[in-house]
C-alpha cells in the first residue's frame, strides 16, 4: 500500500502580491512584453523559494560584526536547481536569486507529436547536472499540465544520484496533472505552485491557463 502523498502547497490560497504577477502573465494585453513576462515568472520564482526555504535544515552559525559576535542559523542544505528548458529558465533565475550558491542542473523536456496529431509524447534528450545524491533538489518548470514532464525528468536523473528531499516548484498547473505527480513522486516531495487550475483541454494545456510559456518567454519556435 503507497504511503501517504506529496503535499501541495498553493501559493494563491492566500491573497498577495503574487494575485499581480500571475494576472499579468495570464492577460493577453500585457503578454506581448516579453521582458515582463519573464520578470514576472522570475518574482513568482522568489517568492516559492522564500517559502521553500522555510523547510530547509538550520544550524546557528557565528559571525564577526564590527561591534562584537552574532548567532545567525543558517540553512545547511546542498541545494541543486534543476529546470526544464527552455521555459523553466526564468523560474531557475528566481529561485537562484534566492539560493544563489546553489548548484545547476538543467534537462530539456518537450512535446513530441509522432503523428502530427494531438497525442504526445514527452521526449528528454539534453541532461547536465552536478551529483544529487544527499542534496535538496529544486525542479523547476513553470507550467504543470499533464505532470509527465515532472515524470520523465525525475525518472531522467535517476543515475545523479538519491536526492535526500525533492522539491517541485511550478507557476500554474492542473488539478490532473498534480493528481498524476501523486502518484509518481516520494510522498517526502513537496509541490510549491502559485495557482491551479481545474481543466485541461483535449490537446493536454492547462485551461485557462496563460498559453506557452516558452514562446511567451523567448518568442515562437517552428514546429517539427
Amino acid at each position: 500500500m503507497r504511503l501517504p502523498i506529496m503535499e501541495v502547497q498553493e501559493i494563491l490560497r492566500n491573497n498577495s502580491i503574487a494575485n499581480k504577477f500571475i494576472s499579468q502573465l495570464r492577460d493577453t494585453g500585457v503578454q506581448g512584453d516579453r521582458m515582463r513576462f519573464r520578470r514576472n515568472i522570475e518574482r513568482l520564482g522568489e517568492i516559492m523559494a522564500y517559502e521553500l526555504s522555510k523547510e530547509l535544515e538550520y544550524e546557528t552559525c557565528e559571525i564577526s560584526t564590527p561591534l562584537g559576535k552574532s548567532q545567525v542559523p543558517l540553512a545547511k542544505n546542498e541545494v541543486v536547481i534543476c529546470s526544464i528548458l527552455r521555459a523553466g529558465l526564468p523560474l531557475h533565475q528566481g529561485i537562484l536569486n534566492y539560493f544563489d550558491d546553489a548548484e545547476n542542473s538543467f534537462i530539456s523536456a518537450y512535446r513530441h507529436h509522432p503523428d502530427n496529431d494531438e497525442k504526445f509524447e514527452i521526449l528528454v534528450e539534453y541532461l547536465a547536472s552536478p551529483s544529487l545524491e544527499g542534496k535538496t533538489l529544486i525542479l523547476a518548470d513553470p507550467m504543470l499540465a499533464t505532470g509527465r514532464s515532472f515524470s520523465n525528468v525525475l525518472k531522467a536523473l535517476e543515475p545523479m544520484g538519491t536526492p535526500a528531499r525533492i522539491h517541485l516548484v511550478s507557476v500554474i498547473g492542473s488539478a490532473e496533472g498534480i493528481e498524476f505527480l501523486k502518484t509518481e513522486f516520494p510522498r517526502e516531495a513537496k509541490l510549491w505552485i502559485a495557482t491551479i487550475d481545474q481543466e485541461l483541454d483535449k490537446n493536454g494545456y492547462i485551461v485557462p491557463g496563460l498559453g506557452d510559456a516558452g514562446d511567451l518567454c523567448f518568442g515562437n519556435k517552428l514546429q517539427h
